[in-house]
């Protein structure tokens, strides 16, 4: 298949590129680099340098004609969404409504793959989380992710394209960013390799359902041939606390810090645990990846970045 892989260039994206293209299919990235680095991009995937709201997107879709948009190009700072509620409409809504637009004038596209939020869509709801619940996003960013998920099922009730939302837990592994407010694990590994003890915000009770990042990619290659339309959880059902995730990254590593707490992130959930039963029973999903196994695996990728 012929794939426009929007964000290919950052952390989820890099590797759902990689697995495409190690399964013979064609992608083409568009990234504006503005998170996303170039050494992530696999070199034989077809590359523009372009902000999704660009109309030159345009130009991209309709001299490619691809047959799925892999949408992964986002304003993923929840704290950040808070303070600045426009930005991260301008690009996780209007920059997506851009690329629909031009996708349907395209004419070639029959379904969109659609990196949705499973953390920030339902609020402070018992655990776990069961797509039939009512979303209740606490963020901006909860909000626009739901906006596309909307907007996802106008355009298949409207013009016919198929789509699948992955409501995504909090992915980790390697290419994670440790200089955001995203990525737990990396911002500790890469803290704790550099003997500094990392900040934890609030108290670190806060729970999250930390998924592999090669598990998420999986799901992607599942969505291709998935004749499913809809919205799916994908989490390991797992919660775990960053008190937790804290003291594991630092018996991996060896330090033995004692945690430092700061205020709470504005906009930020107290629990969030995934069920993915319906990803398994219509994706055939199962994540594989053991949490103590990722978090080596992110560690190991820093070390070797430290060294390069």
């Amino acid at each position: 298949m012929k794939i426009l892989l929007t964000g290919g260039a950052g952390f989820i994206g890099s590797h759902v590129a990689d697995l495409y293209i190690q399964n013979g299919h064609d992608v083409i990235i568009i990234d504006d680099l503005s998170s996303g680095k170039k050494e992530n991009i696999n070199s034989k995937a077809k590359f523009y340098q372009l902000d999704i709201r660009d109309q030159k997107i345009g130009d991209v879709i309709s001299d490619e004609k691809p047959e799925i948009i892999n949408h992964h190009a986002a304003h993923i700072h929840v704290g950040k969404s808070v303070t600045d509620p426009q930005n991260d409409a301008d690009i996780n809504i209007l920059g997506f409504l851009n690329l629909m637009q031009t996708a349907l004038k395209a004419g070639s596209v029959k379904k969109v793959i659609f990196a949705s939020t499973g953390g920030a869509m339902y609020g402070n709801k018992k655990t776990p989380f069961v797509e039939t619940m009512v979303p209740q996003p606490l963020s901006p960013y909860g909000i626009s992710k739901r906006a596309g998920e909307l907007y996802l099922n106008f355009y298949y009730q409207q013009y016919g394209i198929n789509y699948i939302a992955l409501r995504y837990s909090n992915v980790y592994g390697p290419r994670q960013n440790p200089h955001g407010e995203a990525g737990v694990v990396a911002i500790f590994a890469e803290s704790l390799l550099k003997n500094q003890n990392p900040t934890i915000n609030g108290d670190g009770k806060q729970t999250r359902d930390y998924v592999f990042v090669s598990d998420i990619a999986q799901a992607n290659l599942l969505a291709l041939d998935s004749n499913q339309v809809g919205e799916f959880n994908a989490g390991i059902g797992i919660e775990t606390d960053v008190n937790q995730i804290f003291q594991l990254v630092q018996k991996e590593i060896g330090t033995n810090f004692s945690p430092k707490h700061d205020v709470p992130r504005p906009g930020e959930q107290q629990t969030s645990n995934l069920d993915a039963s319906l990803a398994n029973k219509k994706l055939n999903w199962q994540p594989k990846v053991q949490l103590k196994d990722g978090i080596k695996q992110t560690i190991d990728f820093f070390k070797n970045k430290s060294k390069s």
